[in-house]
């Protein structure tokens, strides 16, 4: 018989119907989801429950083992390959639990669910997109309920919903330590915060948000450079910055530069499975005066060029590019429409790895969240007085109407 904390206890027993979990590492949060899983179900007629992770392995590792041993009085079917259980519901017929990865998140579309747990959420890429035009939907046929979990990580979307029940109605949030899980012994947290820097220990273990650690955008503030209303500024250029994806989203952003050389980023599109000519597409309604894509994928460029874009060279010198968009921060000359909520979620959370002692290599971001910076940059640092003076622009080399190099 498993008994849930007080902790746990007092997040179960709210009927509000959206609850925000912020909770630290270890709190307990796998088994409250399991149980209220299991609780929904089984007093749902023909209920339809959805346990989301990172990914579908993650479900597997851990959630799967677990809602197996907890439903087991219960189960009348598992499919273990889809990872999905049958239970037998209050009404004398069944109820089925899905569990299923982030990855995959559009295999759920034109689902009908009653409840659906989202751990992790943190950690889920273009999250408002998806949730929008995915999952909020699937909730509307049967009123259904969602519990949101997860440790902070930065200022991210998981920040923004955490504030949500300022403003609606629907939404309630809860923060709870590490220390709030009675099995944990407190000498062993209390260890954890020795060895720990200290806002790593606070973001973890106290579930504070705090900025991410090794931050490449340090220099990022919200009550600085975020916007409402773009000032009537006498612009002079309309730049649109493109970063190619399918699998991973395609980004692509437009910035107004007025005469002082303050750039306003005002729209951003953050897309999975877009082809090549739904991304031209979008990037021609934006009317940019310049495109700046990245360059290297020639085939695609050259679709730019067919649709009658101006495109433009670009330099893709990682380094010296964020080091010009870092200053433009730095000298509040950049600043972002607060509808951009990806480009803010990239900003706060891409970072660089931790340093190993005794290695001087170059120091590169890490490779994730960084489809709209990489965006960014590709405009950013090809504008004076961003780019270095001694910067040459490359010529392309054509073939039978194809780019297939630069010299």
């Amino acid at each position: 018989m498993i008994s849930l904390t007080q902790a746990q206890r007092v997040i179960a027993l709210d009927t509000h119907r959206f609850r925000v979990v912020c909770c630290g590492r270890r709190f307990g949060k796998t088994t409250l989801a399991i149980l209220e899983i299991i609780g929904k179900a089984s007093g749902l007629k023909d209920g339809h429950v959805c346990y989301i992770a990172p990914t579908y392995q993650q479900a597997r590792d851990i959630a799967w083992n677990e809602l197996k041993k907890f439903a087991q009085p219960v189960i009348s079917s598992t499919n273990e390959a889809r990872l999905e259980i049958q239970i037998k519901n209050k009404h004398g017929n069944s109820s089925t639990i899905w569990l299923r990865g982030w990855e995959s998140i559009e295999t759920l579309r034109g689902q009908r669910f009653d409840f659906i747990v989202i751990d992790e959420i943190a950690m889920m890429r273009n999250w408002l997109t998806n949730w929008q035009e995915v999952l909020r939907p699937t909730l509307t046929d049967s009123q259904g309920e969602c519990l949101f979990i997860s440790t902070p990580k930065g200022f991210n979307h998981f920040y923004d919903l955490y504030n949500l029940e300022s403003t609606d109605s629907d939404f309630k949030s809860f923060h709870f330590t590490s220390f709030d899980n009675p099995h944990i012994q407190k000498e062993e947290l209390e260890k954890a915060r020795k060895e720990l820097t200290e806002n790593r220990f606070h973001q973890e273990y106290l579930a504070d948000f705090r900025k991410t650690e090794g931050l490449v955008y340090k220099e990022f503030d919200r009550n600085k450079h975020l916007f409402n209303e773009l000032p009537k500024h006498n612009y002079i250029e309309t730049l649109v910055g493109i970063d190619w994806g399918y699998t991973n989203p395609a980004a692509v952003i437009k910035i107004l530069k007025d005469g002082d050389f303050n750039f306003y980023v005002t729209e951003e599109f953050y897309k999975t499975g877009k082809t090549t000519a739904e991304i031209v597409e979008y990037a021609a309604t934006l009317r940019g005066n310049s495109y700046y894509p990245d360059p290297a994928e020639p085939d695609r460029i050259l679709e730019l060029t067919k649709k009658g874009l101006r495109v433009k060279e670009v330099s893709k010198e990682i380094e010296a590019g964020i080091d010009s968009v870092r200053e433009l921060f730095k000298n509040n000359k950049l600043y972002i429409h607060q509808s951009c909520v990806n480009f803010i979620n990239e900003l706060e959370t891409y970072s660089y790895p931790e340093k190993k002692p005794d290695h001087n290599e170059p120091e590169l971001p890490i490779k994730e969240n960084d489809h709209l910076c990489d965006a960014a940059r590709y405009v950013l640092f090809m504008q004076q007085p961003s780019r270095p003076s001694n910067f040459s622009i490359p010529t392309p080399i054509f073939d039978r109407g194809r780019v297939v190099g630069y010299r």
